[in-house]
C-alpha cells in the first residue's frame, strides 16, 4: 500500500548562511592577488602604462631640444644637459623619501597627486622667460615626479600574483618605452613647426590626461599596510637592503643601465644634426621612434626571465646594449639608428629584469627598496648624463661611445656576480619565485 503521509518539502535556503557565504567570497575576492587574464589585470595595466608613459614622456621631453637650448639661451651642451641632469638628479634625491611617504599616505594617491603636479609644471616649463626659470620648473618637477616610479615598482610587487609580476612590470616599463618615443617624437616634430615652447606645454597636457587614466582605472591597494612616517623605521629600512647580498649589485646595475642609455640618447643629436647628416628637428624625432622595440623588449624579456631566472638572464641586455653602442659609430645613418635600435632594446629589458627582482628579493619596506633602486637609476642619468656633456665637446662621439662602452662592460661583470649570489630561500610569502 502506497504511503499516504505527506511529502515533506525541503527545508528552506537558510538566507543567513547564504550571505555569509557571498561575504566570504567577497573577501577572498579582495585579498586575491591581481592575475593575468583578468578584468582587474587590464584596468591595472591600463593604469601602469598610462603611468609609465606619463613619467619617461614629461622627463625627457627636453633631450631633443638640448642643442636647441644651446642656440637659443647661448649654453654649452653640458650646461644644456642640465634642463635634464637636473630633473633627474632631484628626482633620485627625492625618491629615497617618496617611497617612505607612501607607506603612510597609500600607493594610489601619491601616484596621481605626482603625476598632476608634474604635468603641472611642464606647462610652466613651457612659458618660462629665461634659462633659469626653465631649470627652477625642471627641477621642481623632478621633485614631484618622484611620487610615482619608486611607488609603482611598490604597488606592483604588492598586488600582483608572483606568476604576473614580469609581465606587468614589462609592460609599466613598456609604457615607459612608448613614453619616451613619443615625448622625443612629438617635442621634434611640434618644435619644427610651432616652436619648442608649444612641444613642451603639449606634453605637459598630456602628462594631465595620464594622470586622469590613473585616477579612473587603477585598483585602490588591497594589500598595503599603512604605516606612520618615522625617520628611525626609513633609516632601518635602507640599512636592510643595503646589507642584502643581492641588492646594492642590482642598484648599481640601474645606476649603470640608464647612465649608459641617457648618455647616447642626449648627445646623438648634437651629431645627427650637425654635418655631414645635418637632419631636421623632425627627422631626429622620428628616429626616437626606435623607442617602439623598447615596448616589445621589456614586457618579453621581462616575462621570459620570470620563466628562467632573472640571475640567467641580466647579462644578456648589457651584452646587446654594447654591441648596439659599436655600431653607432659608423658614420652612415642606417647602423647607426640600428645601433640605437639594439641600445633601446637592450635597456628596456635589462630595466624590466632587474626592478622586478628588486620588488621580489625584497621582503619588506618594499618601496624603499624600489627608491634605492631608482635613485641610483636616475642618479646614473644624471651624473653619466653631464659628464657625457664634457666628453662630448672635447673627444666627440667617439669619447661618448667608449665612456658608454665601458660602462655597460662593467654591467656584464656586476651581472655575472650576481649570478653567483645565493638566491633567497625557496619559501616565499606568497608563492615559489625565481629570483
Amino acid at each position: 500500500m502506497p504511503d499516504a503521509s505527506p511529502s515533506i518539502p525541503p527545508p528552506a535556503p537558510d538566507r543567513g548562511s547564504a550571505l555569509v557565504g557571498q561575504v566570504e567570497t567577497a573577501i577572498e575576492d579582495a585579498a586575491a592577488f591581481i592575475e593575468r587574464g583578468t578584468h582587474a589585470f587590464a584596468y591595472t595595466n591600463l593604469a601602469l602604462f598610462a603611468a609609465g608613459f606619463a613619467t619617461f614622456s614629461l622627463l625627457y621631453c627636453v633631450q631633443p631640444l638640448l642643442p636647441v637650448f644651446s642656440h637659443d639661451f647661448a649654453v654649452s651642451a653640458a650646461t644644456s644637459s642640465l634642463a635634464l641632469s637636473l630633473t633627474t638628479g632631484l628626482l633620485a634625491v627625492a625618491m629615497l623619501v617618496a617611497g617612505g611617504f607612501s607607506e603612510t599616505w597609500g600607493r594610489k594617491p601619491l601616484m596621481i597627486a605626482s603625476l598632476v603636479a608634474s604635468g603641472a609644471l611642464t606647462v610652466l616649463a613651457a612659458v618660462v622667460p629665461s634659462w633659469q626659470a626653465l631649470l627652477v620648473s625642471r627641477a621642481l618637477m623632478g621633485i614631484s615626479l618622484s611620487g610615482l616610479p619608486a611607488v609603482a615598482m611598490a604597488y606592483v610587487s604588492e598586488e600582483m600574483h608572483p606568476k604576473s609580476v614580469g609581465l606587468a612590470m614589462g609592460l609599466y616599463i613598456g609604457g615607459s618605452g612608448l613614453g619616451g618615443m613619443s615625448g622625443r617624437l612629438i617635442t621634434g616634430v611640434l618644435t619644427d613647426a610651432f616652436g619648442w615652447r608649444m612641444a613642451i606645454g603639449t606634453i605637459g597636457v598630456l602628462g594631465l590626461v595620464s594622470a586622469a587614466i590613473c585616477w579612473f582605472s587603477l585598483p585602490a591597494s588591497r594589500h598595503f599596510n599603512r604605516r606612520p612616517l618615522a625617520l628611525a623605521s626609513l633609516l632601518s629600512g635602507f640599512r636592510i637592503h643595503l646589507r642584502d647580498a643581492a641588492l646594492p649589485w642590482l642598484f648599481l646595475e640601474g645606476f649603470i643601465v640608464m647612465g649608459g642609455f641617457v648618455t647616447l640618447y642626449n648627445y646623438i643629436g648634437y651629431r645627427l644634426l650637425a654635418p655631414p647628416f645635418s637632419l631636421s628637428q623632425t627627422a631626429v624625432g622620428f628616429i626616437f621612434t626606435v623607442y617602439l622595440v623598447g615596448i616589445f623588449s621589456s614586457a618579453w624579456m621581462g616575462a621570459l626571465a620570470s620563466k628562467v631566472g632573472r640571475r640567467r638572464m641580466l647579462w644578456v641586455p648589457f651584452v646587446i646594449m654594447l654591441v648596439g653602442t659599436a655600431l653607432t659609430r659608423a658614420d652612415t645613418l642606417v647602423p647607426i639608428v640600428a645601433g640605437l635600435a639594439l641600445v633601446t632594446f637592450g635597456f628596456f629589458g635589462g630595466h624590466s629584469i632587474a626592478s622586478s627582482w628588486i620588488g621580489l628579493r625584497a621582503r619588506q619596506a618594499k618601496a624603499q627598496a624600489s627608491s634605492l633602486y631608482l635613485f641610483c637609476y636616475y642618479l646614473g642619468s644624471s651624473v653619466v648624463g653631464s659628464l657625457g656633456g664634457l666628453v662630448w665637446s672635447r673627444y666627440g662621439w667617439s669619447g661618448v661611445t667608449l665612456l658608454t662602452g665601458a660602462l655597460l662592460l662593467a654591467g656584464v661583470l656586476v651581472a655575472v656576480r650576481l649570478f653567483h649570489v645565493p638566491p633567497l630561500p625557496a619559501e616565499q610569502p606568497r608563492a615559489k619565485e625565481r629570483p
